[in-house]
């Protein structure tokens, strides 16, 4: 299953360009607000995970970001985004593995997931991630999934929904919610899909 999951976004981002994928942001702007509202250092460690070609990391560079890590399980999604950046991409530190298979060598001060976790359809599999987070951060979370108004599927795959309450509960052992909201994020061929947004603080 792994295999095919790999295979699966390799696919994916060697035969579509960022305008032919739903997800695409130029300006991926309630991340950004919600990881610049916690008044971190610019040498706070970041982690971007599912962040592909995301254009997160751009910003987060502009900004004078210094520690940040973006972790996809394809390949190609990392090698884009490398192209993308230039010289800029030997700032960051580029991980190629599927989440659930991540061994960090340290600890994060935010942990950002827009659109991976929600890909985790099983209590397995979702346990297994809340671990990883509970272990690993060390001051906050964001995480963006599809709402309960969202889509069922993306990219051919299921998908699981959230509503606020089902996510705060999700991680309310280790996490104490900051704010929930949710976004209509516009995709390139102008269809809408709801986001849930939730912003965490670890105890």
């Amino acid at each position: 299953m792994k295999a095919n999951l790999k295979s699966h976004w390799e696919n994916v981002y060697k035969t579509k360009t960022p305008q032919e994928v739903s997800w695409t942001q130029k300006t991926p702007t309630a991340s950004l607000e919600l990881i610049q509202s916690f008044s971190l250092s610019k040498k706070a460690k970041i982690i971007d995970v599912g962040g592909g070609d995301s254009n997160l990391v751009d910003h987060l560079l502009e900004n004078g970001y210094e520690n940040i890590t973006v972790l996809d399980i394809s390949a190609k999604a990392i090698e884009s985004a490398k192209i993308r950046l230039g010289t800029k991409a030997e700032k960051v530190n580029w991980i190629v593995c599927d989440i659930l298979d991540f061994k960090p060598n340290t600890t994060f001060d935010i942990w950002h997931d827009r659109a991976a976790f929600h890909f985790l359809t099983t209590n397995e599999q979702t346990s297994k991630y809340i671990d990883l987070v509970s272990r690993y951060v060390e001051n906050y979370l964001v995480l963006g999934t599809f709402s309960k108004n969202g889509p069922q599927k993306c990219s051919g795959l299921e998908i699981k929904q959230y509503s606020e309450e089902t996510l705060t509960n999700k991680f309310k052992s280790n996490f104490n919610k900051i704010a929930c909201f949710t976004e209509d994020h516009m995709t390139p061929f102008k269809t809408t899909q709801n986001f849930l947004f939730c912003s965490f603080k670890k105890v």
